[in-house]
């Protein structure tokens, strides 16, 4: 799928760091499959848990269920996550937090998904949490370094969440799971589990079209500000 460039590219803070970073997951969402080495899309989504105050009414013949607009609020947890895009595979837990334990205990039920993966190469963006040496505060230091030596992690840059393919299974899980109302952790849990194994069970991949070579000119303007000799690759009509 090709991201909408107009609405989601940030045009703040662009150098060549970000262009970099940019290249580099676009560079690896263009590379063939490898099962010894699967590109894997990671990411965290806050969800807020809420019930009702008044109950809804049911659905009936020609009629569909109704809620009030009333809701009270539960909380708030997390839904983590992750996709193989090439192949459909996901991983979804909702948890209270999103601390450093829990992105360690993610991962580590992630690289036991793929035994016989020699690096499990991780799209992901740079939040704090995210780093290596969350491991290592989380881990004794044997058990930490064999799986800092499972993955190897490929940050988004700065305000590029958009890069993430995972968005797309995220924007998905919006519109057919989020939506409806949920008090507790555990039914977010429950429903968020059945909707990503019917996902999966159904094969959904996630396609994408957008190239480093697109970016170059798309994205020309920026390419500019950092490089005026990137001209070259902005598009001819």
């Amino acid at each position: 799928m090709r991201p909408d460039l107009k609405r989601q590219w940030c045009i703040g803070q662009v150098n060549g760091a970000y262009l970099q970073r940019l290249e580099a997951v676009l560079a690896l969402y263009a590379q063939p499959y490898a099962a010894r080495f699967p590109v894997v899309c990671f990411d965290e989504r806050p969800c807020f848990l809420l019930g009702d105050v008044v109950e809804g009414l049911a659905p009936q013949p020609a009629r569909l269920a109704k809620q009030h607009y009333a809701y009270r609020k539960h909380g708030a947890c997390c839904v983590l996550a992750a996709v193989e895009p090439l192949t459909g595979r996901r991983l979804y837990q909702v948890r209270a937090q999103r601390t450093k334990r829990d992105f360690t205990q993610f991962l580590q039920q992630l690289a036991a998904r793929y035994p016989q993966a020699e690096k499990i190469r991780l799209v992901l963006d740079n939040l704090n949490t995210h780093t290596l040496s969350s491991f290592y505060d989380c881990l004794p230091a044997a058990q930490a370094r064999r799986l800092a030596e499972r993955f190897e992690f490929c940050d988004t840059p700065k305000s590029g969440s958009w890069l993430n393919r995972i968005e797309l299974d995220f924007s998905a899980l919006a519109r057919q799971c989020l939506q409806r109302r949920r008090p507790t952790q555990a039914q977010l849990a429950y429903q968020g589990y059945c909707w990503s194994h019917e996902r999966q069970a159904q094969g959904v991949k996630l396609r994408w079209q957008f190239t480093v070579a697109d970016a170059r000119q798309t994205l020309n303007s920026q390419y500019q500000k950092v490089q005026k000799a990137n001209k070259k690759y902005a598009k001819t009509y």
